[in-house]
Order: C-alpha cells, then structure tokens, then sequence
C-alpha cells in the first residue's frame, strides 16, 4: 500500500521515522521533557485523552504547543465514540453511546450523532475522532464491547456508520473505522491480551469485512486491531502486523486508500507477542502507515529508534518507511488545510449551546428507545 509514494526518496530517515508516529502527552501542558522530544522526533500525529482536558481553552492552549514543533498541520485526534468511551463529558455533556443511538433506526439521528462528535472536536481544535466502530456484536464479543457495538447485522453497522461519517463530515471532521478487520467473536480485552478470532476468511469477508468494503471510500483512516486471525493466512500474527490484513486484504481486496493506523502500541495485545521497536517495524513493514503510542515516553523513544535502526540495516525498509511517511506527508497536506485552530475560539455561550444541544439530543434517543420497548 505504501510503495511508490511521490517524493518519499527526499525524506530523510530521522524524518520518516517521525512521519510515521501518533504520541499521547502525558498531562495538559508540555513537560519540558515532551517538549525535547517532540522537538527531535517531530510525529505526525497526536491523540488527547481526559487527562490532557480541562477546559476548551486550555485543550487548545495545549494542541497549539504540540502544533509549534512542524510546519505542516499535525493530524490531531481522539476517541470519541460517546457512551463508555467519551473523553469529552466533562467539558460537555455525556454523548449517548454508538448501541443507543442505532437502536433508535433513525438515520437522521445516527447523522447527529456524527455532527455533534464533529463540533464537540472542531471546538478544541481537533481534526479526526477514532470512530466509528465497525465490529460486530456477537455473543463472544459482547461482554468486552458492550455499548461500544449496535446490535444487528453487518449491514446494519455500515448503515449507522455510513450516516455517522456524514455527520461527522458536515464539522470537517475526519472519521476512522476500527478494528479491522474485527472484533467480533473475540472474548477478550486486547487492552490486556491478543483476542484470538477463529473465523475463517471467508465468513470474515461476508460479515467484518462488509462494513469496510461498503464505507471505504469514506473513511479517511481505518485502524488495525492487536487481534490473531488463525484459521486465516496471517495465521498467528496479529494483524496489526501483519502484511496480509494490512497491504494485501485492506489495500488490495478492498481498496483502501487513505491513512492505516495501528491501534495502541502500549496495549497487551500487541506487547504480548513482541517489544515495542519491533512492533513499530512490523507494523510499518506490513503496510502501516501510522503508529500510535498513547503515553510511555521510553516506548516512543523505543519505536522511533527501532524504526531509524532497522531502515539503516535494510534499504528494503528504508524505501517502505520512507513510502509511508510520504503518504502521511501528503495526507497532512491535502486533507488538514482547514485548521480548526486558525478559527476564533468558540465563546463561553456557544460552549454552552453545544452542551445543551448534546442533552436534548440525548433526550430524544430516550425518547425514541423508550417507545419502542413500551
């Protein structure tokens, strides 16, 4: 996927191995430590969580430092499903869950879902959330994945989410589809431990993979799970690291063009099979494009000395390294132009109208639930 990227011969390698890294920070400023680092590595990406939010003011006080280290936009993202995982209650109001809002069968209100993820993030600065997510709830995954999955069939899940992205598209916001090539059927956390999935391609192809082969073409980034896919030809590789699900399946069968990111280095699901500077080579050497480590600073360290070490070993990897940063370089490029914090920051009022706007949103997906259960 990522060979003969224009112009990926005039990266140097130092560069590449920054092109090709999403980093956490650790709190809601800069440490002078992040700072240095951030200085020499330059990444292309950055992902907010809770403990980097305190207010609207600050969150963008906080996305400008990280912006001051290239000239280029720095993609700048975060997990904002709502439901369980809704980094954003505090500064808001807590945004109804992806299983709440499909449950309601209102297209309308699956595009509001979107457009209101979309101006809660276009108001900090941001520019891509890591929705939606595409896998399937099964009776096996359901207790990991709780609210996080709808409940019906594949079509289902790319219906919802079709509309989602159009919401989120409205706000100029950025979605991702995760985790491919799913989730489904896995029993486990891969926070902690890699899900092992038995299901054979073929049955993956009709039911996991239906939603990315019908949303390819909108989805600007697709995230990669940390899960094993044995009766598959990746056999036990994780397909985070894997050249068949990533270049070959993703890229190829199905066509994806846009930015492939892995999910978090740091989980168990990954560092359970192998370290972190060898789980940042696979994973570029497989087709990735985007490395994401959410906090550890000696685990970016690692990757980013893993990825400038074995590209000085292996010109093969050199080139692919280099492939990807270009890809990333020219994504930053082409989709990142309006910058959400070149706009006037939102006032205090219209902070308030976003939290209130979220509250009758949430009141009518009540409404609308509690209708069709009476």
């Amino acid at each position: 996927m990522s060979a003969g990227a224009p112009g990926g011969a005039a990266i140097s390698l130092h560069e590449a191995a920054g092109q090709v890294l999403m980093v956490g920070v650790e709190g809601a400023q800069l440490t002078p430590l992040e700072a240095s680092w951030l200085r020499l590595m330059r990444p292309a990406g950055v992902i907010l969580f809770r403990r980097n939010l305190e207010s609207a003011g600050q969150a963008r006080a906080l996305l400008q430092s990280l912006q001051a280290f290239t000239p280029l936009p720095v993609l700048r993202a975060i997990d904002m499903e709502g439901g369980s995982v809704d980094r954003l209650r505090d500064m808001f109001r807590a945004m109804p869950s992806p299983a709440a809002v499909a449950a309601t069968g209102r297209p309308d209100l699956f595009a509001a879902h979107g457009q209101l993820i979309g101006r809660e993030l276009r108001a900090l600065g941001l520019h891509a959330t890591f929705a939606p997510v595409l896998d399937l709830k099964t009776p096996r995954s359901g207790p990991v994945m709780q609210s996080r999955v709808i409940d019906g069939p594949a079509t289902a899940v790319a219906a919802y989410a079709r509309q989602f992205l159009t919401g989120l598209k409205r706000e100029n916001i950025l979605g991702c589809g995760k985790h491919f090539p799913g989730l489904g059927d896995g029993e486990v956390d891969s926070h902690q431990t890699t899900p092992r999935i038995a299901k054979s391609f073929d049955r993956l192809w009709r039911e996991d993979l239906l939603p990315y082969r019908r949303l390819a073409q909108r989805l600007a980034l697709v995230m990669v799970a940390h899960a094993q896919y044995p009766s598959t030809p990746s056999g036990q590789a994780p397909a985070s690291v894997s050249p068949y699900w990533v270049s070959e399946v993703l890229g190829q069968k199905i066509g994806f063009d846009g930015l492939v990111v892995s999910d978090d280095m740091e989980m168990g699901g990954i560092l359970g099979h192998c370290g972190m500077a060898e789980a940042a080579v696979l994973a570029v050497a497989a087709g990735t494009h985007l490395v994401e480590i959410c906090r550890d600073p000696s685990l970016i360290f690692g990757a980013y000395e893993g990825l400038l070490r074995e590209a000085e070993r292996s010109a093969a990897f050199a080139r692919r390294l280099r492939a990807a940063a270009a890809r990333v370089r020219s994504f930053r490029s082409a989709r990142l132009r309006r910058d959400p914090l070149r706009a006037a920051p939102p006032s205090p009022a219209s902070l308030r109208r976003l939290g209130d706007d979220i509250r009758r949103f949430s009141e009518r997906v009540e409404r609308r639930n509690g209708k069709a259960t009476a």
